[in-house]
């Protein structure tokens, strides 16, 4: 019964990452349908990143309500719903409308599913579970360009990913006498009560692992929004080139996410985040060299493999720091503190961009890597100093 929850696990991050990229691939179909501007673009996103921060601050409380296996089935229908609501928009503002469902169903199942999994299986799960969203992250723009070359609308697009939303609801929910009897806390360390975010962030360490994450989101979420521009425009590549070596950043973290779960059997949660993060710093100063346009190519790959076991390692590590009774509490607020960095740090190098030059990429990374460093070297410090 354990490795048929853990497939259907498997399938539910597969089913995470199904609809992250569609409105990139869509977009250029959609703006000139509805005569809008291609800037129109962010407010959908944030809207989305919205709704998202929401539901992960709500995780806690809906998981000890429902259970993990209700949220997840809940979730996952409602972010159904919301594709379909999509794929029959025929303007902006219901786009807009359908925006608010698609960001709240996402945000729940992410953070509970996660700390479930950080609770009942080995570290090696966890990253195999975030290439499998890596994996369905990749293939759903495939569906959607597929659907426009074939001559169907985008609308097309996102309907089929819809209906295959639908079938994995359904299978959540026929699934969930298998999740009775595992709650999300093992031991006796069950809690009735929701914490307030005012508990959560009382918590030692909270505060530092959310700016943790805030940095580790911007910093994967800007090196992934503007590589090919960076190529393009610092380093001369021609568009076409430029957007197909950057791309090979996310083949990075996804590669990165299935070999560090075979090196997890050797290393432990911190000893992957520290190797990742040295990576990432590998990467940053390969972009500095002075040895050609090839050294930028290879500084994202580094950067992406670097990034691969950081966010699931710290996921797996959060019930070990901050105690099996809060790690659903804190990882919903991780959750919220991720999306709120990758909402607002890569448009924010937009404007350095803009009005200084792309070229500084590489310190603006640089940065989130460094305050990344310390807030998890201090996170680490409590845990040692409390004996955990």
């Amino acid at each position: 019964m354990t490795s048929l929850l853990l497939a259907i696990i498997y399938i539910s991050f597969i089913s995470l990452g199904l609809p992250d990229a569609l409105l990139g691939a869509a977009w250029p179909s959609i703006y000139p349908e509805f005569g809008i501007p291609v800037s129109y673009a962010g407010i959908i996103s944030m809207i989305i990143a919205a709704g998202t921060i929401v539901s992960s601050l709500q995780s806690d409380r809906l998981t000890l309500r429902l259970g993990t296996g209700k949220v997840t089935a809940i979730s996952v229908a409602v972010t159904a719903v919301a594709l379909f609501g999509f794929s029959v928009s025929s303007s902006f503002w219901m786009l807009c409308l359908w925006a608010v469902p698609y960001g709240l169903g996402a945000g729940s199942v992410d953070a509970s599913l996660n700390n479930y999994v950080a609770l009942h299986f080995k570290s090696r799960h966890m990253s195999w579970l975030h290439s499998m969203w890596g994996i369905g992250a990749s293939t759903g723009p495939y569906i959607m360009g597929w659907a426009i070359a074939g001559g169907m609308n985008w609308t097309a697009g996102y309907r089929i990913i819809s209906i295959l939303q639908v079938f994995l609801t359904a299978i959540l929910f026929i699934s969930l006498p298998l999740w009775k009897g595992r709650s999300a806390f093992t031991g006796n360390t069950e809690r009735k009560k929701p914490l307030s975010l005012k508990e959560i962030l009382s918590i030692p360490g909270a505060k530092e692992i959310m700016i943790c994450f805030f940095c580790y989101s911007s910093l994967e979420q800007t090196t992934g929004l503007w590589a090919s521009s960076y190529l393009s425009i610092c380093r001369g590549f021609t568009p076409d080139r430029a957007a197909f070596f950057a791309s090979i950043f996310y083949i990075g973290i996804t590669a990165g996410r299935i070999l560090s779960g075979f090196i997890t059997f050797r290393m432990s949660d911190t000893a992957m985040i520290r190797m990742g993060q040295v990576l990432i710093a590998m990467g940053i100063i390969t972009m500095l060299l002075p040895l050609g346009a090839v050294t930028s190519v290879a500084g994202f790959i580094l950067i992406g493999l670097g990034c691969a076991p950081i966010y699931p390692c710290i996921i797996h590590s959060t019930p070990a720091i901050f105690g099996e009774e809060n790690s659903q509490a804190v990882i919903g607020v991780q959750m919220a503190a991720a999306y709120t960095g990758s909402c607002i740090m890569p448009p924010a190098f937009g404007l350095i961009a803009g009005h200084i030059s792309a070229s500084l990429l590489p310190f603006y990374l640089g940065v989130f890597l460094l305050l990344m460093i310390i807030m998890h070297l201090s996170v680490t410090g409590n845990l040692k100093r409390r004996g955990r």
